[in-house]
């Protein structure tokens, strides 16, 4: 039992790390499946819980030194201008902000960009806690349990496993890295407003 509490723990703290390192780090999901491979006894939803607990809390801090580092600090009053313009939009629309995060929690989507983007426009954080946490929980069960499936039935090569891994979290952190870009260079009170595309410089 006690063993048990401890690698919890640890699995906590690792989970939280993930969530807080802004690019380049792996998927939640693809740990999470990973372990159910290794230890297909592991109680899928229990695991899941914990899981999309320390994920949350990790995406919450991460959103928060984004405000306050990168917002606050790093960029110019031009750009925090455009960007309030999406914080001004979204702060009437708490229904769709939920619905956002609730949706694309269900995916294996990264979601780091989501939350930076999120912090970058200083919007409370609770708003978006409860919605990423139920859908990290049902999306974080069915990588586990799939993880656990495919540990009982199939012999995966390692290196096959390990390279289609590592492609997939190359390309999909250089788009965040490009989204994150124009995320403040797209000026969002012309797109929004005339439905047109201006890059600003």
């Amino acid at each position: 039992m006690a063993e048990q509490i401890l690698a919890f723990a640890v699995l906590i703290a690792l989970i939280f790390a993930l969530n807080l390192i802004p690019v380049f780090a792996p998927p939640t999901w693809m740990a999470l499946a990973f372990v159910g491979f290794q230890f297909p006894e592991t109680n899928p939803w229990a695991l899941a819980l914990v899981g999309a607990a320390a994920a949350t809390l990790g995406r919450l801090t991460l959103a928060l030194l984004s405000h306050k580092i990168v917002g606050k600090k790093l960029l110019s009053k031009v750009q925090r201008a455009n960007i309030d313009v999406i914080k001004q939009r979204l702060e009437k629309r708490t229904t769709l902000t939920f619905g956002i995060f609730l949706s694309y929690a269900f995916s294996p989507l990264p979601s780091n960009f989501l939350f930076i983007a999120y912090g970058l426009a200083g919007l409370p954080l609770l708003r978006v806690a409860l919605p990423f946490y139920l859908g990290r929980v049902v999306s974080y069960a069915f990588f586990i349990i799939s993880g656990q499936a495919a540990g009982r039935r199939f012999q995966i090569d390692s290196l096959e496993s390990t390279l289609y891994a590592g492609s997939y979290f190359i390309v999909t952190q250089l788009v965040v890295i490009a989204l994150l870009y124009a995320f403040t260079r797209v000026d969002w009170a012309v797109l929004l407003d005339e439905h047109r595309f201006l890059w600003r410089r």
